[in-house]
């Protein structure tokens, strides 16, 4: 198609803004942008493609004529207008976790399951952050090898949390260094030069939100349906990209060497495993690209059948606006809208 006429909600948050970014730099098909965010910031004007794109107030009026809405707001505004803007004639990627479980609702990450885009009825979920970095690392293993049982740790940064988490760890460093009180307003305790293994609102069995998600969203997008998933979800000091260590026990052994290679070949993958060169993934340097990087390749001692890794990728690219991008492109590609 010549290009497709797309609507950004919530442009002017961190995830809508690297939307826009990564919109240009894809070079994706748009013909005509509209920016929507909460009404107190209709003015604003943001940058696209050298162009000043004024921000107007979200609602259903603005949804006419659009062929993608990407929504990058909370649940309640995602509930409130998503179904609005399908009505409109558009199809809907959302951000939130307010369609990611329904059952009529795909929930996509395009490096595993792009297929499933084709079964939309106008809304297509974005998984959360942490699942869609870990089913990228994950599903070439599943693919080559199986899998019995996943225990996964996440590392996740302070702008998970937004751009209040980025402030808040900058604002305590600061106190700290000059030896003035530290606040916490974000978080349940101070996080400069601390962790906290607390995310998101307590559940079932003790398991926080955040971590049942990848419970949840990760037996949906690889349609493994009674997969035991352990998960444990950890905020920590870093400003952006998160982290995981993985452990995998798969149906059939796979060596290291052999696991190292089915990544090496996998979509979205980069593998960065030379550890004794002090060379393995870090949030330093995978912040502001889109893959997945891996490394710490090594068979799991413990079992026969076993492997561990560690995976770092930027929550908000690939974790969000890209895979979001990502996920539009195959309904391009596909004639899907």
């Amino acid at each position: 198609m010549a290009g497709a006429r797309i609507a950004v909600v919530g442009a002017t948050g961190a995830v809508g803004q690297e939307i826009l970014r990564v919109l240009e730099e894809r070079e994706f098909p748009v013909n005509n942008l509209i920016c929507l965010a909460d009404p107190r910031e209709a003015g604003t004007r943001l940058s696209f493609k050298g162009e000043q794109i004024v921000v107007e107030g979200a609602g259903p009026d603005k949804l006419k004529g659009v062929d993608i809405a990407f929504f990058a707001v909370g649940g309640e505004v995602s509930e409130k207008l998503g179904p609005e803007a399908v009505r409109a004639g558009a199809v809907v990627i959302d951000n939130s976790s307010a369609f990611r479980l329904k059952d009529d609702v795909p929930l996509v990450v395009p490096e595993v399951n792009p297929e499933d885009v084709k079964e939309h009825r106008g809304i297509i979920a974005n998984p959360n952050c942490s699942t869609i970095i870990m089913v990228v690392a994950i599903n070439p293993i599943y693919l080559a090898a199986g899998l019995k049982r996943v225990v996964v740790s996440t590392y996740q940064a302070v702008s998970g949390a937004g751009k209040a988490g980025f402030e808040e760890l900058e604002e305590q460093v600061r106190c700290y260094v000059d030896g003035r009180p530290l606040t916490s307003r974000v978080f349940q305790h101070q996080i400069a030069f601390n962790l906290i293994p607390h995310i998101d609102v307590w559940v079932e069995k003790d398991y926080s939100r955040e971590e049942m998600k990848l419970v949840w969203e990760t037996r949906k997008i690889m349609h493994l349906n009674n997969l035991p998933v352990s998960p444990t979800a950890v905020r920590v000091p870093v400003l952006r990209s998160h982290s995981e260590s993985i452990n995998l026990e798969t149906e059939r052994r796979l060596t290291a060497s052999e696991a190292r290679e089915v990544l090496s070949r996998a979509p979205g993958v980069v593998v960065v495993d030379n550890p004794h060169n002090n060379e393995y993934p870090m949030p330093w340097f995978t912040a502001n690209r889109d893959e997945v990087f891996v490394g710490r390749i090594r068979e799991d001692i413990s079992i026969d059948q076993g492997i561990n890794m560690w995976v770092a990728a930027d929550q908000i690219r690939k974790g969000a606006a890209t895979n979001a991008v990502q996920i539009a492109e195959v309904v391009v590609r596909d004639n899907l809208l």
